[in-house]
């Protein structure tokens, strides 16, 4: 198994690649310390699996996600995170992850996630409740409130995401490889459709369906 490390904290990666490459069938096959790096080492290295930290500068791990499922559909992810929220958990497996795992899990749980991954199997945490799964797919719960989100575009979605976590028009074109006009067009159809009419109003918004979480903005 060919893992790529995506983590801010660089005692973080220093850990999990010392964990990760004493195992015979794992080997680390690059780091990265923001979303982009993580998004760039990603196309170029092409790793089996990618841990990657929910909360990191310039791209988050939530956006960056979706991103790497669509330049690489056989890539496996795993994201790290602290928190325990339906809401990240809710994002995470719906852009194509396959596991979701606490940072203050156990070896052995990093571990087992890992191959539960490649085996192209879901693996979510221990200490969050085993029904969360199940809760996000089956449940209607919230549908009323997020109807709206639904209604946008993939495309328009991530440039939603990328512009309520204060990515500016340049950099989300260039995190899409789109030019500033289609981002603009997007963001234009984005607050169109949700009937929101500044960016204050789309992160208000964001934050009400937990799309993103004012944590995810701190270090």
């Amino acid at each position: 198994m060919r893992v790529l490390l995506a983590d801010d904290h660089v005692i973080v990666r220093e850990g999990l690649k010392k964990l990760l490459d004493g195992e015979p069938d794992i080997t680390v096959v690059g780091e990265a310390a923001d979303g982009i790096e993580a998004l760039e080492k990603a196309k170029a290295l092409r790793p089996d699996i990618v841990l990657l930290d929910i909360t990191m500068p310039r791209l988050s791990g939530l956006e960056a996600v979706p991103l790497m499922k669509e330049a690489l559909s056989n890539v496996k992810i795993v994201v790290l995170s602290m928190h325990k929220r339906e809401a990240y958990v809710h994002q995470v497996f719906s852009s194509g992850a396959l596991g979701y795992v606490l940072k203050a899990s156990s070896s052995d749980e990093i571990l087992e996630a890992v191959r539960t991954v490649f085996r192209g199997e879901y693996f979510l945490s221990s200490k969050i409740r085993s029904d969360v799964i199940n809760v996000y797919l089956k449940s209607d719960r919230e549908k009323p409130v997020v109807r709206g989100y639904d209604l946008l575009s993939e495309r328009e979605q991530q440039v939603f995401r990328l512009v309520v976590e204060g990515n500016s028009t340049d950099t989300i074109a260039d995190i899409l490889c789109i030019s500033p006009k289609t981002v603009e067009k997007h963001r234009a159809s984005v607050m169109k459709k949700l009937d929101i009419h500044d960016v204050l109003g789309l992160i208000k918004y964001a934050v009400k369906v937990g799309i993103v979480d004012p944590e995810l903005w701190q270090d």
